[in-house]
């Protein structure tokens, strides 16, 4: 396999794992190799947003109400998702706010039905992002589907941090079976969020937001990967999850105070 080959299947197993694109089997490797890949997620993350955010350049341009139209273009990139990052959020809370220890909040994470404490944060987050990107509006409509585009690699690149620096919290599971990203692997994460946050920055004029934006954005990941690991002793595929929301909330967030 050469090295392009190398990094081509990596692309389609980060974009086969993270969205519901139909990625061809032959273009993909043994699940065990997808924390190899975890460096491509934040490319993924821009395939995975492309859609949402024409959709949400389309409505705008039809006359869609600014909220309107970022609910819809939420919505549909929930679809591209399976709404895997919003299940493992609502798993996530449900678990740690609602189990007595560790095992109970595993136990509980392990539940499909969905609780108090996950129904609360998930509604808040798609909430707080629709209200966010409908504030970015205000800045052009292009620019707003861009800045959707640079959250989403930014909180995947916040997703393989912490899958990179805890240890799994279960023997089993979709997380625990893809195997764990080398330091290397989350860096490579980390730049590549870090030049599609950069080059949107640039095209949409928003150096200083964006910067302060992934700031936040970072320090929100950190601060639930620390509970995280406090709580459960390592990650799980849920808690991935749930950074991936926590972290593009607080980057939209910042973004629409700060613009």
């Amino acid at each position: 396999m050469t090295r392009l080959t190398s990094l081509a299947t990596d692309l389609a197993v980060a974009t086969g794992f993270l969205t519901r694109y139909p990625i061809p089997a032959e273009m993909q490797t043994a699940a065990p190799d997808g924390a190899r890949a975890a460096w491509a997620f934040p490319i993924a993350a821009v395939l995975a947003t492309l859609l949402p955010a024409l959709v949400l350049v389309a409505l705008l341009a039809l006359g869609a109400g600014s909220l309107l139209a970022a609910l819809i273009a939420i919505g549909v990139s929930m679809l591209v998702t399976g709404a895997l990052h919003e299940d493992g959020l609502a798993d996530s809370f449900d678990g740690l706010f609602g189990g007595k220890d560790r095992a109970a909040a595993l136990e509980i994470m392990k539940d499909s039905r969905t609780g108090v404490y996950g129904t609360t944060a998930l509604t808040l987050s798609i909430l707080l992002k629709a209200v966010a990107l409908a504030t970015l509006v205000a800045e052009g409509s292009l620019n707003a589907a861009l800045l959707l585009i640079a959250a989403a690699a930014a909180g995947r690149a916040a997703m393989v941090c912490q899958w990179s620096s805890l240890s799994s919290a279960r023997t089993d599971g979709v997380a625990a079976t893809l195997g764990r990203p080398a330091r290397k692997t989350a860096l490579c994460a980390v730049l590549g969020g870090a030049v599609i946050v950069f080059l949107v920055a640039g095209f949409t004029a928003s150096a200083w937001p964006s910067l302060l934006a992934t700031c936040t954005a970072a320090i929100a990941a950190l601060g639930f990967s620390l509970f995280v690991s406090r709580r459960l002793g390592g990650y799980t595929g849920d808690t991935l999850g749930a950074t991936v929301q926590i972290s593009e909330t607080a980057f939209l967030v910042t973004l629409a105070i700060c613009v």
